[in-house]
């Protein structure tokens, strides 16, 4: 049986924002679960435990220990399982990285902002509703704008890439695992400085 970290030794939190399910595999609002799972296999970590409404799993990364969480509640109400996770951990929101998709940023594209609104994305606002704070560390991966303005903002979360996209995210995740890095060694304003 796998041990638990004590609370008090967990010193950062990685969520990655997506949906569940095989339905949801691979679309445009799962880009945060596809970063997640390219940081579990650097770290060797599995994230097989369902605790806290989400999949959970342990580890370290840059010497620090570490908690990944890809929540389990749908990406509207990603933040009931966070706020549980932050809780239990004893963890502040500053030492929380959120990855999740951002439609106003070409498809392979990152950004790292330090805090920020929602610009729109609800599991996001779901997540600020929770821990009343918009001051913490968060990757957003580019996933393309809506093809044309009429198009329905759901349908074009909930499209899949097409195949010439596919090689700038998997790209896009790999390179979100070196921002995480980074984040977690020299924090986030130095990885700001760096990578943006």
């Amino acid at each position: 049986m796998l041990k638990l970290f004590k609370k008090s030794n967990i010193e950062w939190v990685i969520v990655g924002l997506g949906n569940p399910g095989l339905s949801y595999e691979n679309t445009r609002h799962n880009a945060g679960f596809k970063s997640i799972d390219y940081l579990a296999k650097k770290l060797d970590i599995t994230l097989n435990r369902l605790r806290f409404k989400g999949l959970v799993g342990e580890g370290c990364c840059e010497g620090k220990k570490v908690v990944l969480l890809k929540p389990q509640t749908f990406m509207n109400n990603s933040g009931e399982s966070i706020i549980q996770v932050l809780k239990y951990y004893k963890v502040s929101s500053q030492q929380m990285i959120i990855l999740y998709d951002d439609i106003t940023l070409e498809a392979g594209i990152l950004k790292i902002k330090s805090k920020g609104s929602s610009g729109g994305h609800n599991g996001i606002s779901d997540i600020l509703n929770y821990i009343d704070t918009d001051v913490f560390p968060r990757i957003k991966i580019g996933v393309g704008k809506k093809p044309y303005k009429d198009m329905n903002l759901a349908d074009w979360v909930l499209s899949r890439f097409k195949q010439d996209e596919n090689e700038l995210m998997e790209k896009s995740y790999k390179n979100s695992v070196d921002m995480v890095f980074s984040i977690v060694k020299s924090g986030v304003d130095k990885a700001m400085n760096m990578h943006n």
